[in-house]
């Protein structure tokens, strides 16, 4: 059966780092543990995401020191959702926003984070009536914000 809210196919095992940890460092975290991203604090509130993208985009194409802070780098304000929206919507706020990586947030904190790969393994499982009643929510959606 496909999962409809993002809290039922959000990823829950995160890496947080303070936005005072240098880049290295942060890639090394990203290697052991074989992730794509790290949320990014201060003060212990997130402020920040450093993606796999922003290693090409920001750090390795304009030549940034890998001894920089990660504040220097990431991508921030944090743009994030809610885990009771739907993926639908998250689908929405990446596809508005050119991101592949959602994190969700729940009274300030990060409780999750929802990815492009994660709405791809929702698409392709399911039987076909539940794919059309998930066509059906997004229709209906979709009139109702006209």
């Amino acid at each position: 059966m496909a999962h409809t809210f993002v809290k039922d196919v959000m990823i829950r095992d995160l890496a947080e780092l303070d936005a005072s940890i240098t880049i290295n460092e942060a890639a090394r975290i990203m290697d052991y543990r074989n992730i794509g991203c790290i949320i990014v604090t201060k003060d212990n509130a997130p402020v920040g995401i450093l993606t796999e993208r922003d290693f090409v985009k920001k750090i390795t194409a304009k030549e940034i020191s890998p001894t920089f802070s990660l504040d220097k780098v990431m991508s921030s304000p944090l743009i994030a959702i809610g885990p009771e929206e739907t993926v639908w919507e998250a689908a929405q706020i990446m596809k508005t926003k050119n991101i592949h990586k959602l994190p969700v947030m729940q009274d300030g904190k990060v409780i999750g984070i929802i990815t492009t790969t994660d709405l791809v393994k929702i698409c392709s499982v399911g039987s076909d009536s539940e794919m059309r009643r998930i066509c059906d929510q997004i229709l209906t959606r979709m009139e109702q914000n006209k």
